[in-house]
């Protein structure tokens, strides 16, 4: 008997041409960048910067379009689909902002190199790979090409202890979550016999190994966890954050956030028959987030260990969303995803504005009396933290009421009444930034900008996104019913 062979349509890369241009670019500009002297390394960064932004482009504007039956192409390895799209389309966006924040702080400290552009495309190709899987084996191939180039950027300041440090954390403890990954995809495809996602969806809802069905999922949602930093899988976030060079903690806790949360919509979903199992675990892991994330921000000095908790406790009420498992509850998790992106970049700018060399500016203490050094600049950070912490009428309010207002309506009364609690605690931590501002004397030398004049494109960059936290409000129901349209229709 003829066992049928996999066909290879070459046509259907066409569907792949956002990939397809930024993977060539990335070794284009990793080849030219060979031939610049180190005065023009900046080229190869502000080039890496319009790729990304061309990028993006293409997959807002649909450029290779989706396949005629929204199926995956590339025999069931790769999905172009809404959510596909509106994902990467804003992670390039994010990605390409976070170049504008890197290069000046990098430059000045005397660690940049014509690696860290390169290795920042690479990462975004990761996401953008791992947001159109559309079988096991691709999840993998994706996150591990994000994974590693985030190792390195971890570590590209070598001679710092500190940095080396958290890189090598960030490495073992990435390799473990990729071994309880792999570990689960090995389980479930034991128990149902395919690696593809929309057959593994019918074959979990007949296979006859559902206890080994389930351990495989209680493995990939711990793997997915720890990709998206939640309890009890967050003990890499503190160390990475405060440790790597701020732009790159900057790189790392934006983007890569939309692309986790769509992995783990395309997993979950794969295994709806279970809903009620999965469902129950990322609730858990959910509300552990959210009361973990807060406490620990609660002591936290440092402001970069702050965010990190931070971090937590938003994946909290992103995981809420996903625990709800309806159109609803990933709209507004998508809608979460893509605010919080945002809200992430701009925190980690305000410390890169506010730092210089020797200075890293990332206590609380450190921002006492901006207020009446810069009121301006003040005020860019109140929109900020009034925005990470959920504060009408600032963006991040609305991103909170989404994801609550979907787990009451699907039942889930107490995860809500969590995340109500712990949004409360976590408003003291972020008023402790806005007292050293506003209500406390400030210190001379500490609170000054940064290179002025050398950096407007970074200060424009800063005040656009900072602003954009307040001015996107009035922008709140077409950016909520598109991310609601992507799951309700899937076009």
């Amino acid at each position: 008997m003829e066992t049928m062979q996999p066909v290879f349509d070459s046509a259907e890369l066409w569907h792949l041409l956002p990939e397809l241009v930024l993977a060539a670019g990335a070794f284009a500009l990793l080849l030219f960048d060979l031939f610049f002297d180190s005065k023009q390394k900046g080229i190869t960064h502000w080039l890496s910067m319009l790729l990304l932004l061309v990028v993006a482009v293409l997959v807002f504007t649909g450029a290779g379009g989706h396949p005629a039956h929204e199926g995956a192409v590339l025999n069931g390895m790769f999905i172009r689909d809404a959510a596909a799209d509106l994902a990467k389309g804003f992670i390039c966006l994010v990605a390409a902002l976070g170049f504008v924040y890197a290069l000046p702080y990098l430059k000045e400290r005397g660690i940049y190199k014509g690696e860290v552009p390169v290795l920042m495309l690479f990462a975004t190709l990761g996401m953008m790979v791992l947001a159109s899987s559309a079988n096991l084996i691709m999840v993998y191939v994706g996150l591990e090409m994000l994974a590693l180039s985030s190792y390195a950027l971890v570590a590209i300041n070598r001679d710092s202890p500190v940095a080396t440090e958290a890189a090598m954390k960030y490495f073992v403890l990435g390799a473990l979550a990729s071994g309880l990954l792999l570990y689960g995809m090995s389980l479930v495809y034991g128990a149902t016999g395919t690696l593809d996602l929309d057959a593994l969806l019918e074959a979990s809802s007949v296979s006859a190994e559902r206890m080994m069905l389930m351990t495989g999922a209680a493995f990939m949602v711990a793997g997915v966890a720890f990709k998206l930093g939640a309890a009890p899988f967050h003990m890499w976030l503190p160390d990475v954050y405060q440790g790597a060079p701020t732009p790159v903690a900057q790189f790392i806790g934006a983007a890569p956030k939309l692309a986790a949360f769509v992995m783990a919509y395309r997993l979950l979903s794969a295994l709806a028959p279970h809903a009620e199992i999965w469902g129950t675990m990322v609730a858990g892991l959910a509300g552990l987030s959210l009361i973990v994330g807060n406490l620990m921000a609660l002591r936290q000095s440092n402001l970069k260990r702050l965010l990190a908790y931070s971090t937590v406790s938003h994946i909290g009420f992103l995981l809420m969303g996903v625990a709800v498992g309806n159109a609803q509850g990933y709209g507004a998790s998508m809608f979460y995803a893509v605010t919080y992106a945002f809200t992430s970049l701009a925190s980690f700018g305000l410390i890169i504005l506010m730092s210089r060399k020797g200075f890293e500016a990332d206590e609380i203490a450190d921002y006492r009396g901006l207020g009446k050094r810069h009121p301006w600049m003040a005020f860019l950070v109140l929109c900020v933290v009034a925005s990470l912490a959920g504060l009408p009428p600032f963006i991040g309010f609305f991103a909170k009421v989404a994801v609550i207002a979907a787990a009451v309506n699907e039942g889930l009364l107490w995860l809500a009444i969590v995340g109500i609690v712990c949004a409360v605690i976590g408003m003291f931590y972020y008023l402790r930034i806005l007292k050293a501002m506003y209500l406390e004397a400030p210190e001379e030398g500490v609170t000054e900008l940064a290179n002025p004049r050398s950096c407007a494109l970074m200060r424009t960059s800063f005040a656009v996104n900072a602003l954009l936290l307040l001015g996107i409000a009035v922008a709140v129901n077409p950016l909520l019913d598109w991310c609601y349209q992507v799951f309700i229709t899937g076009a």
